[in-house]
This record gives C-alpha cells, sequence and structure tokens, in this order.
C-alpha cells in the first residue's frame, strides 16, 4: 500500500514538472488541451472584459424602469416614458407639448391598472401603455392562464388575447368575458383621454 502511495506521489510531481517546462511540453499542451493556472486566469479576464452580464442586464433594466421621466427621440416620432405606481405610461408625439403628461391622465392611467386587477385579475405583468394621438394600445401577461392580451383603441380597436393550446373550459370563457367587458370601460376612458389632449393642443396653438 505503501509503495503504491509512494509511485503515484512520483507520478504527480514528474507531470507536474513536465507540464510546467514550457518549452518543452508546448505541443504537448497543445495535443491535448491542457491548460495551465496562468492560462485559464487570462481566458476568465479576457472573458470578464468582453462580457459583463450583470452590468448588461442592469443597464437594460434602468433603461426599461427608469424611475425618472425619460424622452426618446426619432426622426418621426418623439416618445416621453413616465413610471406610475409601478406601471409604465408613454406619450407619442411629434412636438414637445405632445409629449406632457397632465394629473387627470396620470389618474386615468392608475385607475386602469387598479380596475383591471380589481375587474379581470390581480395575477398580471403589464406592459407600457403607450398613448399616441389617434391610439392607446396596452397589454400584459395573464400568469393564470399563461396567456397576453392586447388593447387598442384606434383603427385595428379591440381585445386580442395570445396562447398555446388554452383549453377553453368554464374558467377561461369567464376570464374572455370579463377581458371583453373590461376592454369598454378602456376604450371609453382613453378615448376621453385623446380627445382631451387634441382640445388642449388645439388651445396652445
Amino acid at each position: 500500500m505503501s509503495d503504491s502511495h509512494d509511485e503515484i506521489k512520483q507520478l504527480l510531481n514528474v507531470s507536474r514538472r513536465l507540464l510546467g517546462n514550457n518549452n518543452l511540453n508546448e505541443d504537448i499542451r497543445r495535443q491535448y488541451g491542457l491548460l495551465k493556472e496562468q492560462d485559464i486566469d487570462l481566458i476568465d479576464n479576457n472573458v470578464t472584459s468582453k462580457i459583463n452580464v450583470t452590468k448588461s442586464v442592469e443597464d437594460k433594466i434602468d433603461y426599461d424602469t427608469a424611475d425618472t421621466e425619460e424622452e426618446v427621440e426619432s426622426e418621426d416620432d418623439k416618445k416621453q416614458v413616465y413610471r406610475i405606481s409601478g406601471g409604465l405610461l408613454v406619450l407619442h408625439g411629434k412636438e414637445q407639448t405632445d409629449l406632457e403628461l397632465t394629473t387627470d391622465e396620470k389618474i386615468a392611467f392608475q385607475e386602469t391598472m387598479d380596475e383591471f386587477v380589481s375587474n379581470v385579475s390581480d395575477m398580471v405583468d403589464f406592459n407600457k401603455l403607450n398613448v399616441y394621438s389617434n391610439n392607446v394600445e396596452w397589454s400584459g401577461k395573464l400568469i393564470e392562464f399563461d396567456i397576453e392580451f392586447f388593447f387598442s383603441i384606434g383603427e385595428e380597436n379591440g381585445v386580442y388575447i395570445n396562447g398555446e393550446m388554452i383549453k377553453a373550459d368554464n374558467e377561461f370563457i369567464n376570464l374572455i368575458t370579463k377581458l371583453k367587458n373590461f376592454y369598454e370601460k378602456f376604450k371609453s376612458k382613453w378615448a376621453g383621454v385623446i380627445s382631451s389632449r387634441k382640445k388642449t393642443i388645439k388651445t396652445e396653438d
């Protein structure tokens, strides 16, 4: 038993010396894909410097859920993002005045989220609510049924749902009925918001 132990120690020592000899064993390391500790440290440092996963995720979160008002401009459209009670409302427009949010609009957004939770489902993840000059779009995911809903009051107005292999039982039919009923309230409220915004803009002109 002692002899075997000594043999193993000798083999390990020889292996270490061989692998530590850069000039003599470079070909061996290449052939068998062996890496020294220094090589591993170098690879780790390169990966860290090139791809910082944590920072990438944090940057995305900061962009998507900014606590401050955020303005993003393009050639055709300007938009301003507002965080209200955990939800995000985005105003779209051509001019800076189109991006100003009123107290009534803040209240309307808060009420919309609260009423959805009360009348449809409290197990929901809301997406951004987008307000355009002639349309309002809102969507989210109903966690219990693993489906997505989409509301629009513009030309393509209506309720849309997206999901895979949804069982059409009574609970699901009941949910669809609640969605449709809530959409009518949503459409009425936000059509009023759009109308009010148009009047305000005309008055300022």
